[in-house]
């Protein structure tokens, strides 16, 4: 009787050992489960942080690029705004009576390199004649009244304008008729 008590005794130890056991592996398990969240929000926020500042170098460098496309566009029209009177003074050169052809050969060659160079950095002419009025492009100094001609239309050309890119660099002085 003894034995089979001493054997009730330790079943019932056994019995409440995995009940502690099976409890405290339970806690163990909770305990990692707890930790494992907080490391997956701390990953998220991580991973939220690295996406956010991405996306903010890549704007930085959209930025960056537009500005240095700005800066280019604004300081070649301020050199080319210096150059246009020379530019104007070539092409009256070219319209002056002279007997010396190879002379004015020699000129024409330097104002087209002078334009090719002008090309090369994004200038272009705008183009004016025979065109609609356009105050965002010319600047009109004279009128006319002619049926010969559309409403607004441009007639004459008295200097030309320029521009680089979107930026005018000078407006087209016009004559407009009608």
């Amino acid at each position: 009787m003894k034995k089979e008590e001493d054997n009730n005794i330790e079943e019932m130890q056994d019995e409440e050992s995995q009940e502690t056991t099976q409890t405290s592996e339970d806690s163990a398990i909770e305990d990692l489960k707890a930790q494992l969240k907080q490391e997956r929000e701390k990953s998220d926020e991580y991973y939220d942080h690295l996406k956010r500042n991405m996306a903010e170098f890549d704007n930085f460098k959209k930025r960056i690029s537009k500005e240095k496309d700005m800066m280019y566009n604004t300081i070649s029209a301020d050199l080319v705004s210096n150059l246009l009177p020379i530019l104007d003074n070539f092409e009256k050169a070219l319209n002056a009576q002279t007997e010396d052809e190879s002379y004015k050969q020699g000129m024409m060659m330097i104002y087209t390199q002078f334009q090719d160079t002008l090309k090369n950095i994004g200038v272009e002419e705008i183009e004016a004649l025979n065109k609609t009025f356009d105050p965002n492009f010319h600047e009109a100094v004279m009128h006319v009244e002619d049926e010969n001609y559309g409403e607004k239309e441009v007639t004459d050309v008295l200097r030309k304008g320029y521009k680089i890119g979107d930026k005018i660099i000078r407006h087209a002085m016009v004559k407009v008729a009608n």
